[in-house]
């Protein structure tokens, strides 16, 4: 999975080999959001999700929503976006066995990483706990790099990444 800002570094991503792309944009309007969205869905050949905004997923036809761990329960996306894909972000243990329903758990950050400055990681050992104690496929992100992959993939579903893939 990359995580990016916007429909070019998404297509980017897409032709390095990500498997699914997630739009982030926390700096963006509402409306320049959903202009990448749109963007991003026409060209990406892969699935595309984008951060929090079920209004945006449905207004642009996206294949779902992740949810920050503070945003609206999952229940309630999936009411709005039905079956498509309701992944959400946790950074604990107890966060991850309160989020059923989700389809997927992005979990960290595991290691040290410029997109959360001042958040501490989580760790590889606190990857797996969150790993073991759920039946929801989790996805490690935060500090995910070529060298870590291996390490990140015996333990979890897979990976996330900002800049891995462009």
């Amino acid at each position: 999975m990359a995580v990016v800002e916007s429909a070019e570094a998404g297509l980017r991503a897409a032709a390095g080999g990500a498997t699914v792309i997630q739009l982030r944009a926390p700096r963006l309007t509402t409306r320049d959001v959903e202009r990448e969205a749109l963007r991003l869905k026409a060209g990406s050949p892969v699935p595309v999700i984008v951060s929090s905004r079920c209004d945006i997923a449905i207004a642009a036809g996206l294949d779902g929503v992740n949810l920050p761990e503070g945003d609206i329960p999952v229940d309630e996306a999936r009411a709005l976006l039905g079956r498509a894909w309701v992944s959400r972000s946790v950074h604990s243990l107890e966060a991850a066995r309160e989020a059923g329903g989700a389809d997927r758990l992005i979990f960290g950050p595991v290691w040290q990483t410029a997109s959360h400055p001042g958040r501490t990681p989580a760790g590889l050992e606190a990857l797996r706990a969150v790993a073991a104690a759920t039946t929801i496929p989790v996805i490690a992100i935060g500090g995910v790099t070529r060298e870590r992959v291996a390490e990140v993939m015996g333990v979890c579903a897979g990976y996330a990444a900002i800049g891995l893939f462009t």
